[in-house]
């Protein structure tokens, strides 16, 4: 299952950098919760090119908290709406693959476009619907680092994947899979590369991930698992 993730011009208005090298950062959205207890901004928080994230972006949002999610610590990613019902298909071991929108920083080669950014390799599916409230307390102490158990303590209809940590990772250098098509009326939008739409069997717009792609062909699969060098 693919999903997009991170900064973007609908939510913060900004995209993350990709480097000469194909190494990027990943930038997650804006926090809009409140009562949010991240403490982490973009102000404060470096990359792992050794700036700090409020470099790349917009002054405006240099102190706003940040929804870390997916993260890459403990390997969480959830959700509570349109996602939920996706989530909920995936079973042990499947992939669940991330790109982000990344715009290339100062004179790097790569185009603006989507790239895969990483992935994690399911390890449990956390359905918050189906726990009582000592489960809920025990399950939200044991994923604190999730972004959706930040937000508050209800947790409705709130579902958690969780990576499996040796099987899942953030990559090093992006791989690209879009490439910009234009409508009838001239607006541009990013749908899959040819390349991507050979090797994974994905087509079309890709600019927005609901539904999700989902690849289940072995062939695919292969392929896929090539590209993420896995």
């Amino acid at each position: 299952m693919f999903l997009r993730v991170g900064i973007d011009k609908g939510c913060g208005r900004a995209l993350a950098p990709i480097f000469e090298d194909g190494s990027f950062e990943y930038i997650p959205i804006p926090e809009i919760d409140p009562n949010s207890t991240e403490s982490r901004t973009y102000k404060n928080t470096i990359g792992r090119s050794g700036r700090s994230f409020a470099y790349y972006l917009p002054q405006r949002i240099s102190n706003n908290p940040m929804h870390y999610d997916p993260e890459f610590e403990f390997f969480t990613y959830g959700d509570v709406k349109s996602k939920r019902k996706y989530l909920l298909k995936l079973d042990k071991d499947d992939l669940l693959v991330f790109y982000a929108g990344l715009k290339p920083f100062k004179n790097s080669k790569f185009d603006e476009a989507l790239y895969i950014i990483g992935y994690f390799t399911i390890n449990r599916i956390i359905d918050f619907n189906q726990l009582n409230k000592s489960e809920k307390e025990v399950t939200s102490f044991l994923y604190q680092n999730n972004a959706h158990i930040k937000r508050s303590y209800s947790y409705q209809d709130l579902v958690i994947v969780v990576g499996d940590k040796n099987k899942s990772c953030l990559l090093d250098k992006a791989v690209p899979i879009s490439s910009r098509k234009f409508d009838k009326r001239g607006r541009s939008y990013h749908a899959v590369s040819p390349v991507i739409e050979e090797q994974l069997g994905i087509t079309g717009s890709i600019q927005r991930s609901i539904p999700p792609r989902i690849i289940k062909n072995d062939d695919n699969l292969i392929n896929l698992r090539r590209i993420l060098k896995i």
